[in-house]
């Protein structure tokens, strides 16, 4: 303690004797006369003196990078962005609806109706329309709790174009549960359809508008950036997706709505979000060139046309492998009747370590390869049964 004082009565004693001047007083002048300089110079040179004032209007600064990188830090003005969404949304607002469905509920309590609100994609000017197959397909029961309740189909679905107080009846025309795609179409010609991105080319960090019906509130428009892209989700139903993910605020009604880029082409189908405590900006939408095929189909078809070889397996890891002293790969724990399996001669029990020359360890590897190709072709496959291996081949058909 005795120390501490002898501190604090040295450093007073020698604040007295003109501390004050040398510490406080000669650096404020001295701050004032450099500040007065270096402001006087600037705004005494036209050019640095408009750029001072414009980036000063603008509230943010520019710079120029001189490394490798070669970033474009270069200032934009907020008007330029304000424009840029104000023209995205011209163009792509005309080519968005909204999609009312109603349901019938059957529950212990007797039959009633119910009502939701999803979106839509004009995709050609005489009526068809894209949206997600949840939008319209929610059938559904539940028998797990005291609460029964069982959810139909849509019985209605209805739809309202841009500035058009009519309501117009939908018909489906086609839906599909694994890519959660559908088509409808109203008897309706002249609609503006909307023009189609390429999302094979869409980079993180550009601009992505969402555009749709959330909550029922039609033409609504909210921005961002892609946040990501081939971001591979898992939904509660352990449905797989490859999806943009986006900060664009998306929910519930924005589903089946489109997610444009800054020339006002669609990139995305808005699908997904993820919701609860401490979740934000996180949206998820189709990429668009991966539906251009089933689109057709499901135009041409009224359905999807997939390969399909007839088995359920279980992946054999290295561990299972080595502790029952068999081989990685898909163990078949089920062979489905008259199937292209069952033809082939695969049974349960057999090991198929891969698949035209490729390896495979689970059932998406499988499906990978079986995926590219149509039905009627022929997959190879090497197999392990009972301690040797056998080659056969599978001729692929349309799954049921």
């Amino acid at each position: 303690m005795e120390e501490d004082k002898s501190f604090k009565s040295v450093s007073m004693k020698n604040y007295n004797k003109g501390g004050m001047f040398r510490i406080i007083i000669i650096p404020f002048i001295s701050g004032i006369i450099g500040a007065s300089l270096v402001i006087g110079t600037v705004f005494g040179v036209p050019k640095l003196r408009e750029t001072i004032i414009e980036n000063k209007d603008l509230g943010i600064t520019s710079s120029e990078s001189s490394d490798s990188t070669k970033l474009n830090t270069t200032a934009i003005s907020l008007q330029g962005y304000s424009e840029t969404a104000m023209g995205v949304a011209e163009k792509v607002l005309p080519s968005i609806v909204g999609i009312e469905i109603e349901y019938k509920v059957s529950s212990f309590f007797g039959n009633s109706t119910a009502k939701a609100t999803g979106s839509g994609i004009v995709i050609s000017e005489d009526g068809y329309i894209l949206t997600n197959n949840h939008v319209i397909s929610t059938g559904t029961t539940n028998t797990t709790s005291s609460m029964y309740y069982q959810v139909s189909d849509a019985v209605s679905v209805k739809v309202k174009l841009y500035n058009d107080e009519t309501v117009y009846d939908a018909e489906i025309i086609g839906k599909d549960d694994e890519t959660d795609l559908a088509v409808i179409k109203i008897d309706k010609t002249g609609l503006t359809a909307a023009e189609l991105g390429d999302s094979n080319s869409v980079k993180v960090g550009e601009f992505a508008m969402a555009v749709g019906n959330p909550l029922g509130l039609s033409s609504s428009i909210s921005a961002g950036i892609v946040s990501a892209v081939n971001r591979e989700i898992t939904t509660t139903d352990n449905e797989k997706y490859v999806v943009i993910q986006t900060d664009a605020a998306i929910n519930a009604g924005n589903s089946g709505g489109a997610l444009v880029n800054s020339k006002g082409q669609v990139i995305g189908i808005n699908t997904l979000k993820l919701s609860g405590d401490g979740v934000e900006g996180l949206g998820f939408a189709i990429p668009i060139s991966s539906t251009t095929d089933i689109v057709k189909q499901l135009m041409e078809n009224k359905k999807v046309i997939r390969p399909y070889i007839g088995i359920g397996g279980t992946e054999v890891t290295e561990e299972m492998a080595k502790q029952y002293k068999v081989v990685e790969g898909v163990l078949v724990q089920e062979v489905e009747d008259f199937t292209a399996a069952q033809k082939a001669g695969i049974k349960p029990g057999d090991i198929i370590t891969e698949v035209e020359g490729k390896e495979v360890h689970n059932v998406d590897d499988i499906n990978e390869i079986k995926n590219k190709c149509n039905v009627g072709d022929k997959l190879k496959m090497k197999i392990y049964r009972d301690g040797d291996y056998i080659d056969v081949e599978v001729t692929l058909q349309e799954k049921p």
